[in-house]
Protein backbone atom coordinates (compact mmCIF):
# COMPACT_ATOMS: atom_id res chain seq x y z
CA UNK A 1 0.00 0.00 0.00
CA UNK A 2 1.42 3.36 -1.01
CA UNK A 3 1.90 5.90 1.76
CA UNK A 4 0.13 9.18 1.06
CA UNK A 5 2.08 12.40 0.60
CA UNK A 6 1.17 14.05 3.92
CA UNK A 7 4.35 12.99 5.74
CA UNK A 8 5.71 16.21 7.24
CA UNK A 9 9.18 14.69 7.63
CA UNK A 10 9.54 14.96 3.86
CA UNK A 11 9.63 18.77 4.16
CA UNK A 12 13.02 18.86 5.85
CA UNK A 13 15.53 21.06 4.04
CA UNK A 14 13.32 21.59 1.02
CA UNK A 15 15.75 24.03 -0.51
CA UNK A 16 18.79 21.87 0.19
CA UNK A 17 17.82 18.67 -1.62
CA UNK A 18 17.93 20.20 -5.13
CA UNK A 19 21.60 19.45 -5.81
CA UNK A 20 21.32 15.67 -5.29
CA UNK A 21 18.26 15.68 -7.52
CA UNK A 22 20.14 17.47 -10.29
CA UNK A 23 23.08 15.08 -9.95
CA UNK A 24 20.73 12.11 -10.14
CA UNK A 25 19.07 13.55 -13.23
CA UNK A 26 22.44 14.03 -14.92
CA UNK A 27 23.48 10.52 -14.01
CA UNK A 28 20.20 9.17 -15.36
CA UNK A 29 20.68 11.10 -18.62
CA UNK A 30 24.20 9.71 -19.00
CA UNK A 31 23.00 6.16 -18.32
CA UNK A 32 20.22 6.58 -20.88
CA UNK A 33 22.68 7.76 -23.54
CA UNK A 34 25.01 4.80 -22.89
CA UNK A 35 22.10 2.36 -22.96
CA UNK A 36 20.72 3.88 -26.19
CA UNK A 37 24.14 3.41 -27.86
CA UNK A 38 24.30 -0.22 -26.73
CA UNK A 39 20.76 -0.84 -27.96
CA UNK A 40 21.66 0.43 -31.42
CA UNK A 41 24.64 -1.94 -31.53
CA UNK A 42 22.41 -4.88 -30.58
CA UNK A 43 19.92 -3.89 -33.28
CA UNK A 44 22.75 -3.66 -35.83
CA UNK A 45 24.06 -7.13 -35.00
CA UNK A 46 20.58 -8.64 -35.27
CA UNK A 47 20.00 -6.85 -38.59
CA UNK A 48 23.20 -8.29 -40.07
CA UNK A 49 22.23 -11.84 -39.06
CA UNK A 50 18.71 -11.51 -40.47
CA UNK A 51 19.66 -9.97 -43.83
CA UNK A 52 22.39 -12.54 -44.51
CA UNK A 53 20.10 -15.48 -43.88
CA UNK A 54 17.09 -13.92 -45.63
CA UNK A 55 18.97 -13.78 -48.93
CA UNK A 56 19.79 -17.48 -48.67
CA UNK A 57 16.21 -18.36 -47.76
CA UNK A 58 14.69 -16.52 -50.73
CA UNK A 59 16.83 -18.56 -53.12
CA UNK A 60 15.95 -21.88 -51.47
CA UNK A 61 12.23 -21.01 -51.25
CA UNK A 62 12.14 -20.21 -54.97
CA UNK A 63 13.87 -23.46 -55.95
CA UNK A 64 11.91 -25.71 -53.56
CA UNK A 65 8.45 -24.20 -54.08
CA UNK A 66 7.83 -23.97 -50.33
CA UNK A 67 5.28 -21.36 -49.28
CA UNK A 68 6.32 -21.77 -45.65
CA UNK A 69 9.90 -20.84 -46.53
CA UNK A 70 8.69 -17.95 -48.68
CA UNK A 71 6.47 -16.84 -45.79
CA UNK A 72 9.45 -16.98 -43.46
CA UNK A 73 11.52 -15.00 -45.97
CA UNK A 74 8.76 -12.40 -46.25
CA UNK A 75 8.56 -12.19 -42.51
CA UNK A 76 12.33 -11.85 -42.31
CA UNK A 77 12.13 -8.98 -44.81
CA UNK A 78 9.77 -7.22 -42.41
CA UNK A 79 12.19 -8.16 -39.61
CA UNK A 80 15.00 -6.44 -41.48
CA UNK A 81 12.81 -3.40 -42.06
CA UNK A 82 11.76 -3.39 -38.43
CA UNK A 83 15.35 -3.54 -37.23
CA UNK A 84 16.50 -0.83 -39.65
CA UNK A 85 13.53 1.32 -38.66
CA UNK A 86 14.25 0.74 -34.98
CA UNK A 87 17.86 1.89 -35.43
CA UNK A 88 16.70 5.00 -37.29
CA UNK A 89 14.02 5.76 -34.69
CA UNK A 90 16.48 5.31 -31.81
CA UNK A 91 18.85 7.79 -33.42
CA UNK A 92 16.05 10.32 -33.91
CA UNK A 93 14.90 9.85 -30.32
CA UNK A 94 18.42 10.58 -29.08
CA UNK A 95 18.41 14.07 -30.59
CA UNK A 96 18.10 16.88 -28.03
CA UNK A 97 14.95 18.97 -27.72
CA UNK A 98 15.11 22.15 -29.77
CA UNK A 99 12.85 24.67 -31.47
CA UNK A 100 9.31 23.44 -31.96
CA UNK A 101 10.27 19.93 -30.83
CA UNK A 102 10.03 20.56 -27.09
CA UNK A 103 10.36 16.86 -26.27
CA UNK A 104 12.86 16.23 -29.05
CA UNK A 105 11.88 13.41 -31.42
CA UNK A 106 11.32 10.78 -28.76
CA UNK A 107 7.96 9.80 -30.23
CA UNK A 108 9.83 8.42 -33.27
CA UNK A 109 10.31 5.20 -31.25
CA UNK A 110 6.54 4.88 -30.79
CA UNK A 111 5.90 5.51 -34.49
CA UNK A 112 8.46 2.81 -35.31
CA UNK A 113 6.64 0.34 -33.07
CA UNK A 114 3.32 1.21 -34.71
CA UNK A 115 4.82 0.67 -38.18
CA UNK A 116 6.13 -2.70 -37.02
CA UNK A 117 2.63 -3.65 -35.93
CA UNK A 118 1.12 -2.60 -39.25
CA UNK A 119 3.73 -4.46 -41.33
CA UNK A 120 3.20 -7.62 -39.30
CA UNK A 121 -0.54 -7.33 -39.91
CA UNK A 122 -0.13 -6.74 -43.67
CA UNK A 123 2.28 -9.65 -44.17
CA UNK A 124 0.04 -11.93 -42.07
CA UNK A 125 -2.97 -11.16 -44.26
CA UNK A 126 -1.02 -11.79 -47.49
CA UNK A 127 0.44 -15.08 -46.27
CA UNK A 128 -2.88 -16.18 -44.76
CA UNK A 129 -4.69 -15.69 -48.06
CA UNK A 130 -2.09 -17.71 -49.98
CA UNK A 131 -2.00 -20.43 -47.31
CA UNK A 132 -5.76 -20.94 -47.51
CA UNK A 133 -5.53 -21.22 -51.29
CA UNK A 134 -2.80 -23.86 -50.99
CA UNK A 135 -4.82 -25.78 -48.43
CA UNK A 136 -7.56 -26.07 -51.04
CA UNK A 137 -5.15 -26.65 -53.93
CA UNK A 138 -1.90 -28.30 -52.69
CA UNK A 139 1.30 -27.85 -54.70
CA UNK A 140 4.48 -29.99 -54.65
CA UNK A 141 6.97 -28.99 -51.95
CA UNK A 142 10.51 -30.25 -51.25
CA UNK A 143 10.40 -31.23 -47.59
CA UNK A 144 14.16 -31.83 -47.36
CA UNK A 145 14.92 -28.24 -48.40
CA UNK A 146 12.44 -26.98 -45.82
CA UNK A 147 14.14 -29.03 -43.12
CA UNK A 148 17.61 -27.75 -43.98
CA UNK A 149 16.71 -24.08 -44.20
CA UNK A 150 14.41 -24.15 -41.19
CA UNK A 151 17.13 -25.77 -39.08
CA UNK A 152 19.62 -23.04 -39.93
CA UNK A 153 16.89 -20.41 -39.57
CA UNK A 154 16.17 -21.49 -36.01
CA UNK A 155 19.83 -21.05 -35.10
CA UNK A 156 20.03 -17.59 -36.75
CA UNK A 157 16.81 -16.32 -35.21
CA UNK A 158 17.62 -17.65 -31.75
CA UNK A 159 20.99 -15.88 -31.98
CA UNK A 160 19.30 -12.62 -33.04
CA UNK A 161 16.69 -13.02 -30.29
CA UNK A 162 19.36 -13.50 -27.64
CA UNK A 163 21.16 -10.39 -28.89
CA UNK A 164 18.01 -8.26 -28.71
CA UNK A 165 17.07 -9.73 -25.33
CA UNK A 166 20.09 -7.84 -23.94
CA UNK A 167 18.67 -4.51 -25.14
CA UNK A 168 16.23 -2.32 -23.23
CA UNK A 169 12.90 -3.98 -23.97
CA UNK A 170 11.02 -1.44 -21.87
CA UNK A 171 11.38 0.69 -25.01
CA UNK A 172 8.41 -0.04 -27.26
CA UNK A 173 10.70 0.47 -30.23
CA UNK A 174 13.03 -2.32 -29.10
CA UNK A 175 10.09 -4.51 -28.11
CA UNK A 176 8.61 -4.13 -31.60
CA UNK A 177 11.81 -5.34 -33.23
CA UNK A 178 12.14 -8.12 -30.65
CA UNK A 179 8.61 -9.36 -31.37
CA UNK A 180 9.41 -9.55 -35.09
CA UNK A 181 12.48 -11.71 -34.45
CA UNK A 182 10.84 -13.89 -31.80
CA UNK A 183 7.84 -14.57 -34.03
CA UNK A 184 10.17 -15.58 -36.84
CA UNK A 185 11.98 -18.02 -34.56
CA UNK A 186 8.69 -19.75 -33.78
CA UNK A 187 7.82 -19.66 -37.48
CA UNK A 188 10.98 -21.59 -38.34
CA UNK A 189 10.10 -24.21 -35.76
CA UNK A 190 6.70 -24.62 -37.46
CA UNK A 191 8.43 -24.85 -40.84
CA UNK A 192 10.83 -27.49 -39.53
CA UNK A 193 7.92 -29.61 -38.31
CA UNK A 194 6.10 -29.15 -41.64
CA UNK A 195 9.20 -30.23 -43.57
CA UNK A 196 9.56 -33.30 -41.39
CA UNK A 197 5.90 -34.23 -41.95
CA UNK A 198 6.29 -33.86 -45.72
CA UNK A 199 9.45 -36.00 -45.80
CA UNK A 200 7.92 -38.74 -43.65
CA UNK A 201 4.30 -38.78 -44.88
CA UNK A 202 4.28 -36.79 -48.12
CA UNK A 203 1.44 -34.61 -46.78
CA UNK A 204 1.92 -31.43 -48.79
CA UNK A 205 -0.79 -29.58 -46.88
CA UNK A 206 1.61 -29.47 -43.91
CA UNK A 207 3.30 -26.52 -45.64
CA UNK A 208 0.27 -24.16 -45.68
CA UNK A 209 -0.74 -25.36 -42.22
CA UNK A 210 2.66 -24.26 -40.92
CA UNK A 211 2.14 -20.96 -42.74
CA UNK A 212 -1.17 -20.42 -40.94
CA UNK A 213 0.59 -20.99 -37.62
CA UNK A 214 3.04 -18.27 -38.63
CA UNK A 215 0.09 -16.03 -39.48
CA UNK A 216 -1.48 -16.57 -36.06
CA UNK A 217 1.80 -15.61 -34.35
CA UNK A 218 2.10 -12.51 -36.54
CA UNK A 219 -1.43 -11.39 -35.73
CA UNK A 220 -0.82 -11.81 -32.00
CA UNK A 221 2.41 -9.79 -32.10
CA UNK A 222 0.79 -7.15 -34.32
CA UNK A 223 -2.14 -6.68 -31.94
CA UNK A 224 0.17 -6.24 -28.94
CA UNK A 225 2.30 -3.63 -30.70
CA UNK A 226 -0.64 -1.68 -32.15
CA UNK A 227 -2.46 -1.66 -28.83
CA UNK A 228 0.59 -0.43 -26.90
CA UNK A 229 1.67 2.18 -29.47
CA UNK A 230 -1.92 3.32 -29.97
CA UNK A 231 -2.28 3.95 -26.23
CA UNK A 232 0.77 6.24 -26.34
CA UNK A 233 -0.22 8.05 -29.54
CA UNK A 234 -3.76 8.62 -28.23
CA UNK A 235 -2.34 10.12 -25.01
CA UNK A 236 -3.63 7.41 -22.69
CA UNK A 237 -2.45 7.45 -19.08
CA UNK A 238 0.47 5.12 -18.25
CA UNK A 239 -0.57 1.66 -17.07
CA UNK A 240 1.08 2.17 -13.68
CA UNK A 241 -0.57 5.54 -12.97
CA UNK A 242 -4.04 5.37 -11.39
CA UNK A 243 -5.47 8.90 -11.68
CA UNK A 244 -7.91 8.33 -8.82
CA UNK A 245 -4.98 7.38 -6.60
CA UNK A 246 -3.02 10.41 -7.80
CA UNK A 247 -5.92 12.61 -6.68
CA UNK A 248 -5.90 10.99 -3.25
CA UNK A 249 -2.17 11.58 -2.85
CA UNK A 250 -2.36 15.21 -3.95
CA UNK A 251 -5.32 16.00 -1.72
CA UNK A 252 -3.44 14.49 1.24
CA UNK A 253 -0.77 17.19 1.00
CA UNK A 254 -1.32 19.82 3.73
CA UNK A 255 -2.93 23.10 2.55
CA UNK A 256 -4.11 21.57 -0.73
CA UNK A 257 -7.86 22.12 -1.20
CA UNK A 258 -8.61 20.63 -4.60
CA UNK A 259 -7.15 19.33 -7.87
CA UNK A 260 -8.52 19.60 -11.39
CA UNK A 261 -7.39 19.51 -15.03
CA UNK A 262 -5.39 16.38 -14.18
CA UNK A 263 -3.67 14.74 -17.15
CA UNK A 264 -1.18 11.89 -17.44
CA UNK A 265 0.36 10.60 -20.64
CA UNK A 266 3.45 8.95 -22.07
CA UNK A 267 5.82 10.88 -24.33
CA UNK A 268 7.76 7.70 -25.13
CA UNK A 269 8.28 4.34 -23.46
CA UNK A 270 10.47 5.58 -20.59
CA UNK A 271 9.09 9.13 -20.24
CA UNK A 272 5.70 9.35 -18.51
CA UNK A 273 4.42 12.85 -17.74
CA UNK A 274 1.73 14.40 -15.57
CA UNK A 275 0.20 17.86 -15.15
CA UNK A 276 -2.56 19.35 -12.99
CA UNK A 277 -4.04 22.51 -11.53
CA UNK A 278 -3.85 22.39 -7.74
CA UNK A 279 -5.96 24.69 -5.56
CA UNK A 280 -4.21 25.67 -2.31
CA UNK A 281 -5.06 27.92 0.64
CA UNK A 282 -4.73 31.62 -0.12
CA UNK A 283 -2.34 32.08 2.80
CA UNK A 284 0.17 29.71 1.15
CA UNK A 285 1.00 32.43 -1.37
CA UNK A 286 1.39 35.10 1.29
CA UNK A 287 3.53 33.16 3.77
CA UNK A 288 5.88 31.68 1.15
CA UNK A 289 4.68 28.10 1.61
CA UNK A 290 3.67 27.62 -2.06
CA UNK A 291 7.18 26.48 -3.16
CA UNK A 292 7.17 23.92 -0.32
CA UNK A 293 3.84 22.53 -1.54
CA UNK A 294 5.14 22.37 -5.12
CA UNK A 295 8.30 20.50 -4.04
CA UNK A 296 6.25 18.04 -2.04
CA UNK A 297 3.82 17.39 -4.90
CA UNK A 298 6.58 16.72 -7.40
CA UNK A 299 8.49 14.52 -4.96
CA UNK A 300 5.30 12.60 -4.19
CA UNK A 301 4.50 11.89 -7.84
CA UNK A 302 8.09 10.86 -8.56
CA UNK A 303 8.39 8.53 -5.57
CA UNK A 304 4.94 6.95 -5.55
CA UNK A 305 4.12 6.83 -9.26
CA UNK A 306 7.59 6.86 -10.89
CA UNK A 307 6.77 10.00 -12.91
CA UNK A 308 9.74 12.36 -12.96
CA UNK A 309 8.24 14.85 -15.41
CA UNK A 310 5.36 16.55 -13.58
CA UNK A 311 4.01 20.10 -13.85
CA UNK A 312 1.64 21.68 -11.33
CA UNK A 313 -0.10 25.02 -11.53
CA UNK A 314 -0.78 26.25 -8.00
CA UNK A 315 -3.72 28.60 -7.72
CA UNK A 316 -6.00 30.16 -5.06
CA UNK A 317 -9.61 29.03 -4.85
CA UNK A 318 -10.89 32.29 -6.35
CA UNK A 319 -8.92 31.64 -9.56
CA UNK A 320 -11.24 28.83 -10.66
CA UNK A 321 -14.01 31.23 -11.68
CA UNK A 322 -11.66 32.69 -14.32
CA UNK A 323 -10.88 29.34 -15.94
CA UNK A 324 -12.53 27.94 -19.02
CA UNK A 325 -14.75 24.90 -18.58
CA UNK A 326 -12.14 22.67 -20.20
CA UNK A 327 -9.82 23.30 -17.22
CA UNK A 328 -12.32 22.30 -14.54
CA UNK A 329 -12.47 18.55 -15.08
Amino acid sequence: MRQHCDDTSADQAVGLDCAPGVAAARHSSHDHAVRAGADQRYLGIALGLIVAFMLVEVVVAATSGSLALLADAGHMLTDAGALAGAIWAARLAARPAQGAWTFGLKRAEILSAAVNGVTLLAVALLIGNEAIDRLLHPVPVEGAAMLAVAGVGIVVNVAATLVLARANRSSLNIEGAFQHILTDAFAFIATLVAGLVIVVTGLERADPIASLIVVALMLRASWKLLRASGRVLLEGAPDHVDLAEVRQHVLAVPRVLDIHDLHAWVVTSDLPALSAHVVVEDDAFRDGHAPVILDRLQRCIAEHFDVEHSSFQLEPARHEEHEAAVHKS
